[in-house]
């Protein structure tokens, strides 16, 4: 049975929302919790499990869908990207939530750690070849713990990492 079947379409609208919200999708995921369930404008629903779920994953694929936005170097440039910093945030907000919910992460843990690696290195071949001056913008002590946290060891890291952050000089 589709997660929609008994409560569309208000379901579905609200699946769409959660999924294309913005930066901290838990904010979208309660409002339509709300909206469907209490608010005196909504349809007052009693949503099952499988809904409740369904709207929950939505919030699991947006926070990827933005950690890997900001671990993409090909969006280094463009307004929305919003840094190594960011994606540190949003990787523990989503640890966090796949935790209360009872999500397993191992195989975002697996994506998040590809792409920060990916993204490092290509960060350093770059600044190494002169074709751009460091973007990172996070702290070395920050980038280790963020990099620890997705499954790398220092040892992975690409040679000379620690001199594509931010420090006091510049």
């Amino acid at each position: 049975m589709s997660p929609v079947a008994d409560n569309s379409p208000h379901l579905a609208d609200e699946l769409l929302i959660v999924r294309h919200s913005g930066e901290i999708p838990e904010v979208a995921l309660h409002g339509s919790l709300y909206f469907l369930t209490s608010a005196p404008e909504g349809p007052a629903l009693v949503l099952s499990e499988t809904e409740v779920r369904a709207l929950q994953e939505m919030v699991v694929e947006r926070y990827r869908e933005i950690i890997a936005r900001d671990l993409d170097p090909a969006n280094r440039e463009r307004s929305f990207y919003r840094g190594l910093t960011r994606a540190a945030v949003n990787w523990r907000r989503l640890q966090n939530f796949c935790r209360r919910e009872g999500f397993v992460t191992e195989e975002l843990r697996q994506e998040t750690r590809t792409a920060l690696l990916a993204m490092l290195r290509r960060e350093a071949e770059e600044v190494a070849a002169r074709l751009r001056t460091p973007s990172l913008n996070c702290p070395a002590e920050e980038l280790q713990n963020f990099a620890e946290e997705v499954g790398l060891v220092p040892t992975e890291l690409p040679s000379g990492w620690e001199s594509l952050c931010p420090t006091a000089e510049r």
